[in-house]
């Protein structure tokens, strides 16, 4: 499904770095190693998302030496909640971006925040989940398709 509409904040770009994704137990609590690199991120700027629910928690972040099993494809945003994205279209973005992909086989693991989406995709796949964008009509910022 391409994209909702011809916008610049559904424009992707593939990250250059590459990214680990983590479970831990919920009864585990967030690993030292893991609470410092949060505290690292508050100086860099970069992708960190820790997730909790009552079953687990999810750790996404940047590897470091590049060693990482994951690419991170970033839908550009920022996408405004409310009214604004009702009207707009905005709605149903991660369905109309995963569809190609799930049709080109390409497991995906997702990160949103209040501005956008990241979706990581296996590093091995990063460049089958770029055609099959690029073929479903969704537009890569430039000199985001050479890492």
């Amino acid at each position: 499904m391409p994209p909702p509409f011809n916008h610049p904040s559904l424009e992707l770009e593939l990250l250059a770095q590459t990214f680990f994704v983590k479970q831990f137990p919920v009864d585990a609590g967030v690993p030292a190693a893991i609470a410092s690199g949060l505290n690292a991120a508050q100086h860099t700027p970069g992708v960190f998302s820790i997730t909790r629910t009552g079953e687990e928690i999810s750790v996404v972040g940047e590897s470091v030496d590049d060693d990482g099993e994951w690419k991170c494809i970033k839908i550009a945003g920022p996408m405004k909640f409310g009214v604004f994205t009702t009207f707009v279209g905005l709605t149903g973005v991660i369905c109309n971006f995963t569809t190609p992909l799930r049709d080109a086989n390409v497991p995906v693991f997702t990160v949103s925040t209040w501005n956008t989406d990241y979706v990581l995709v296996p590093k091995d796949k990063a460049d089958a989940a770029v055609a099959a964008l690029t073929e479903d009509g969704w537009r890569f910022r430039e000199n985001t398709r050479d890492t």
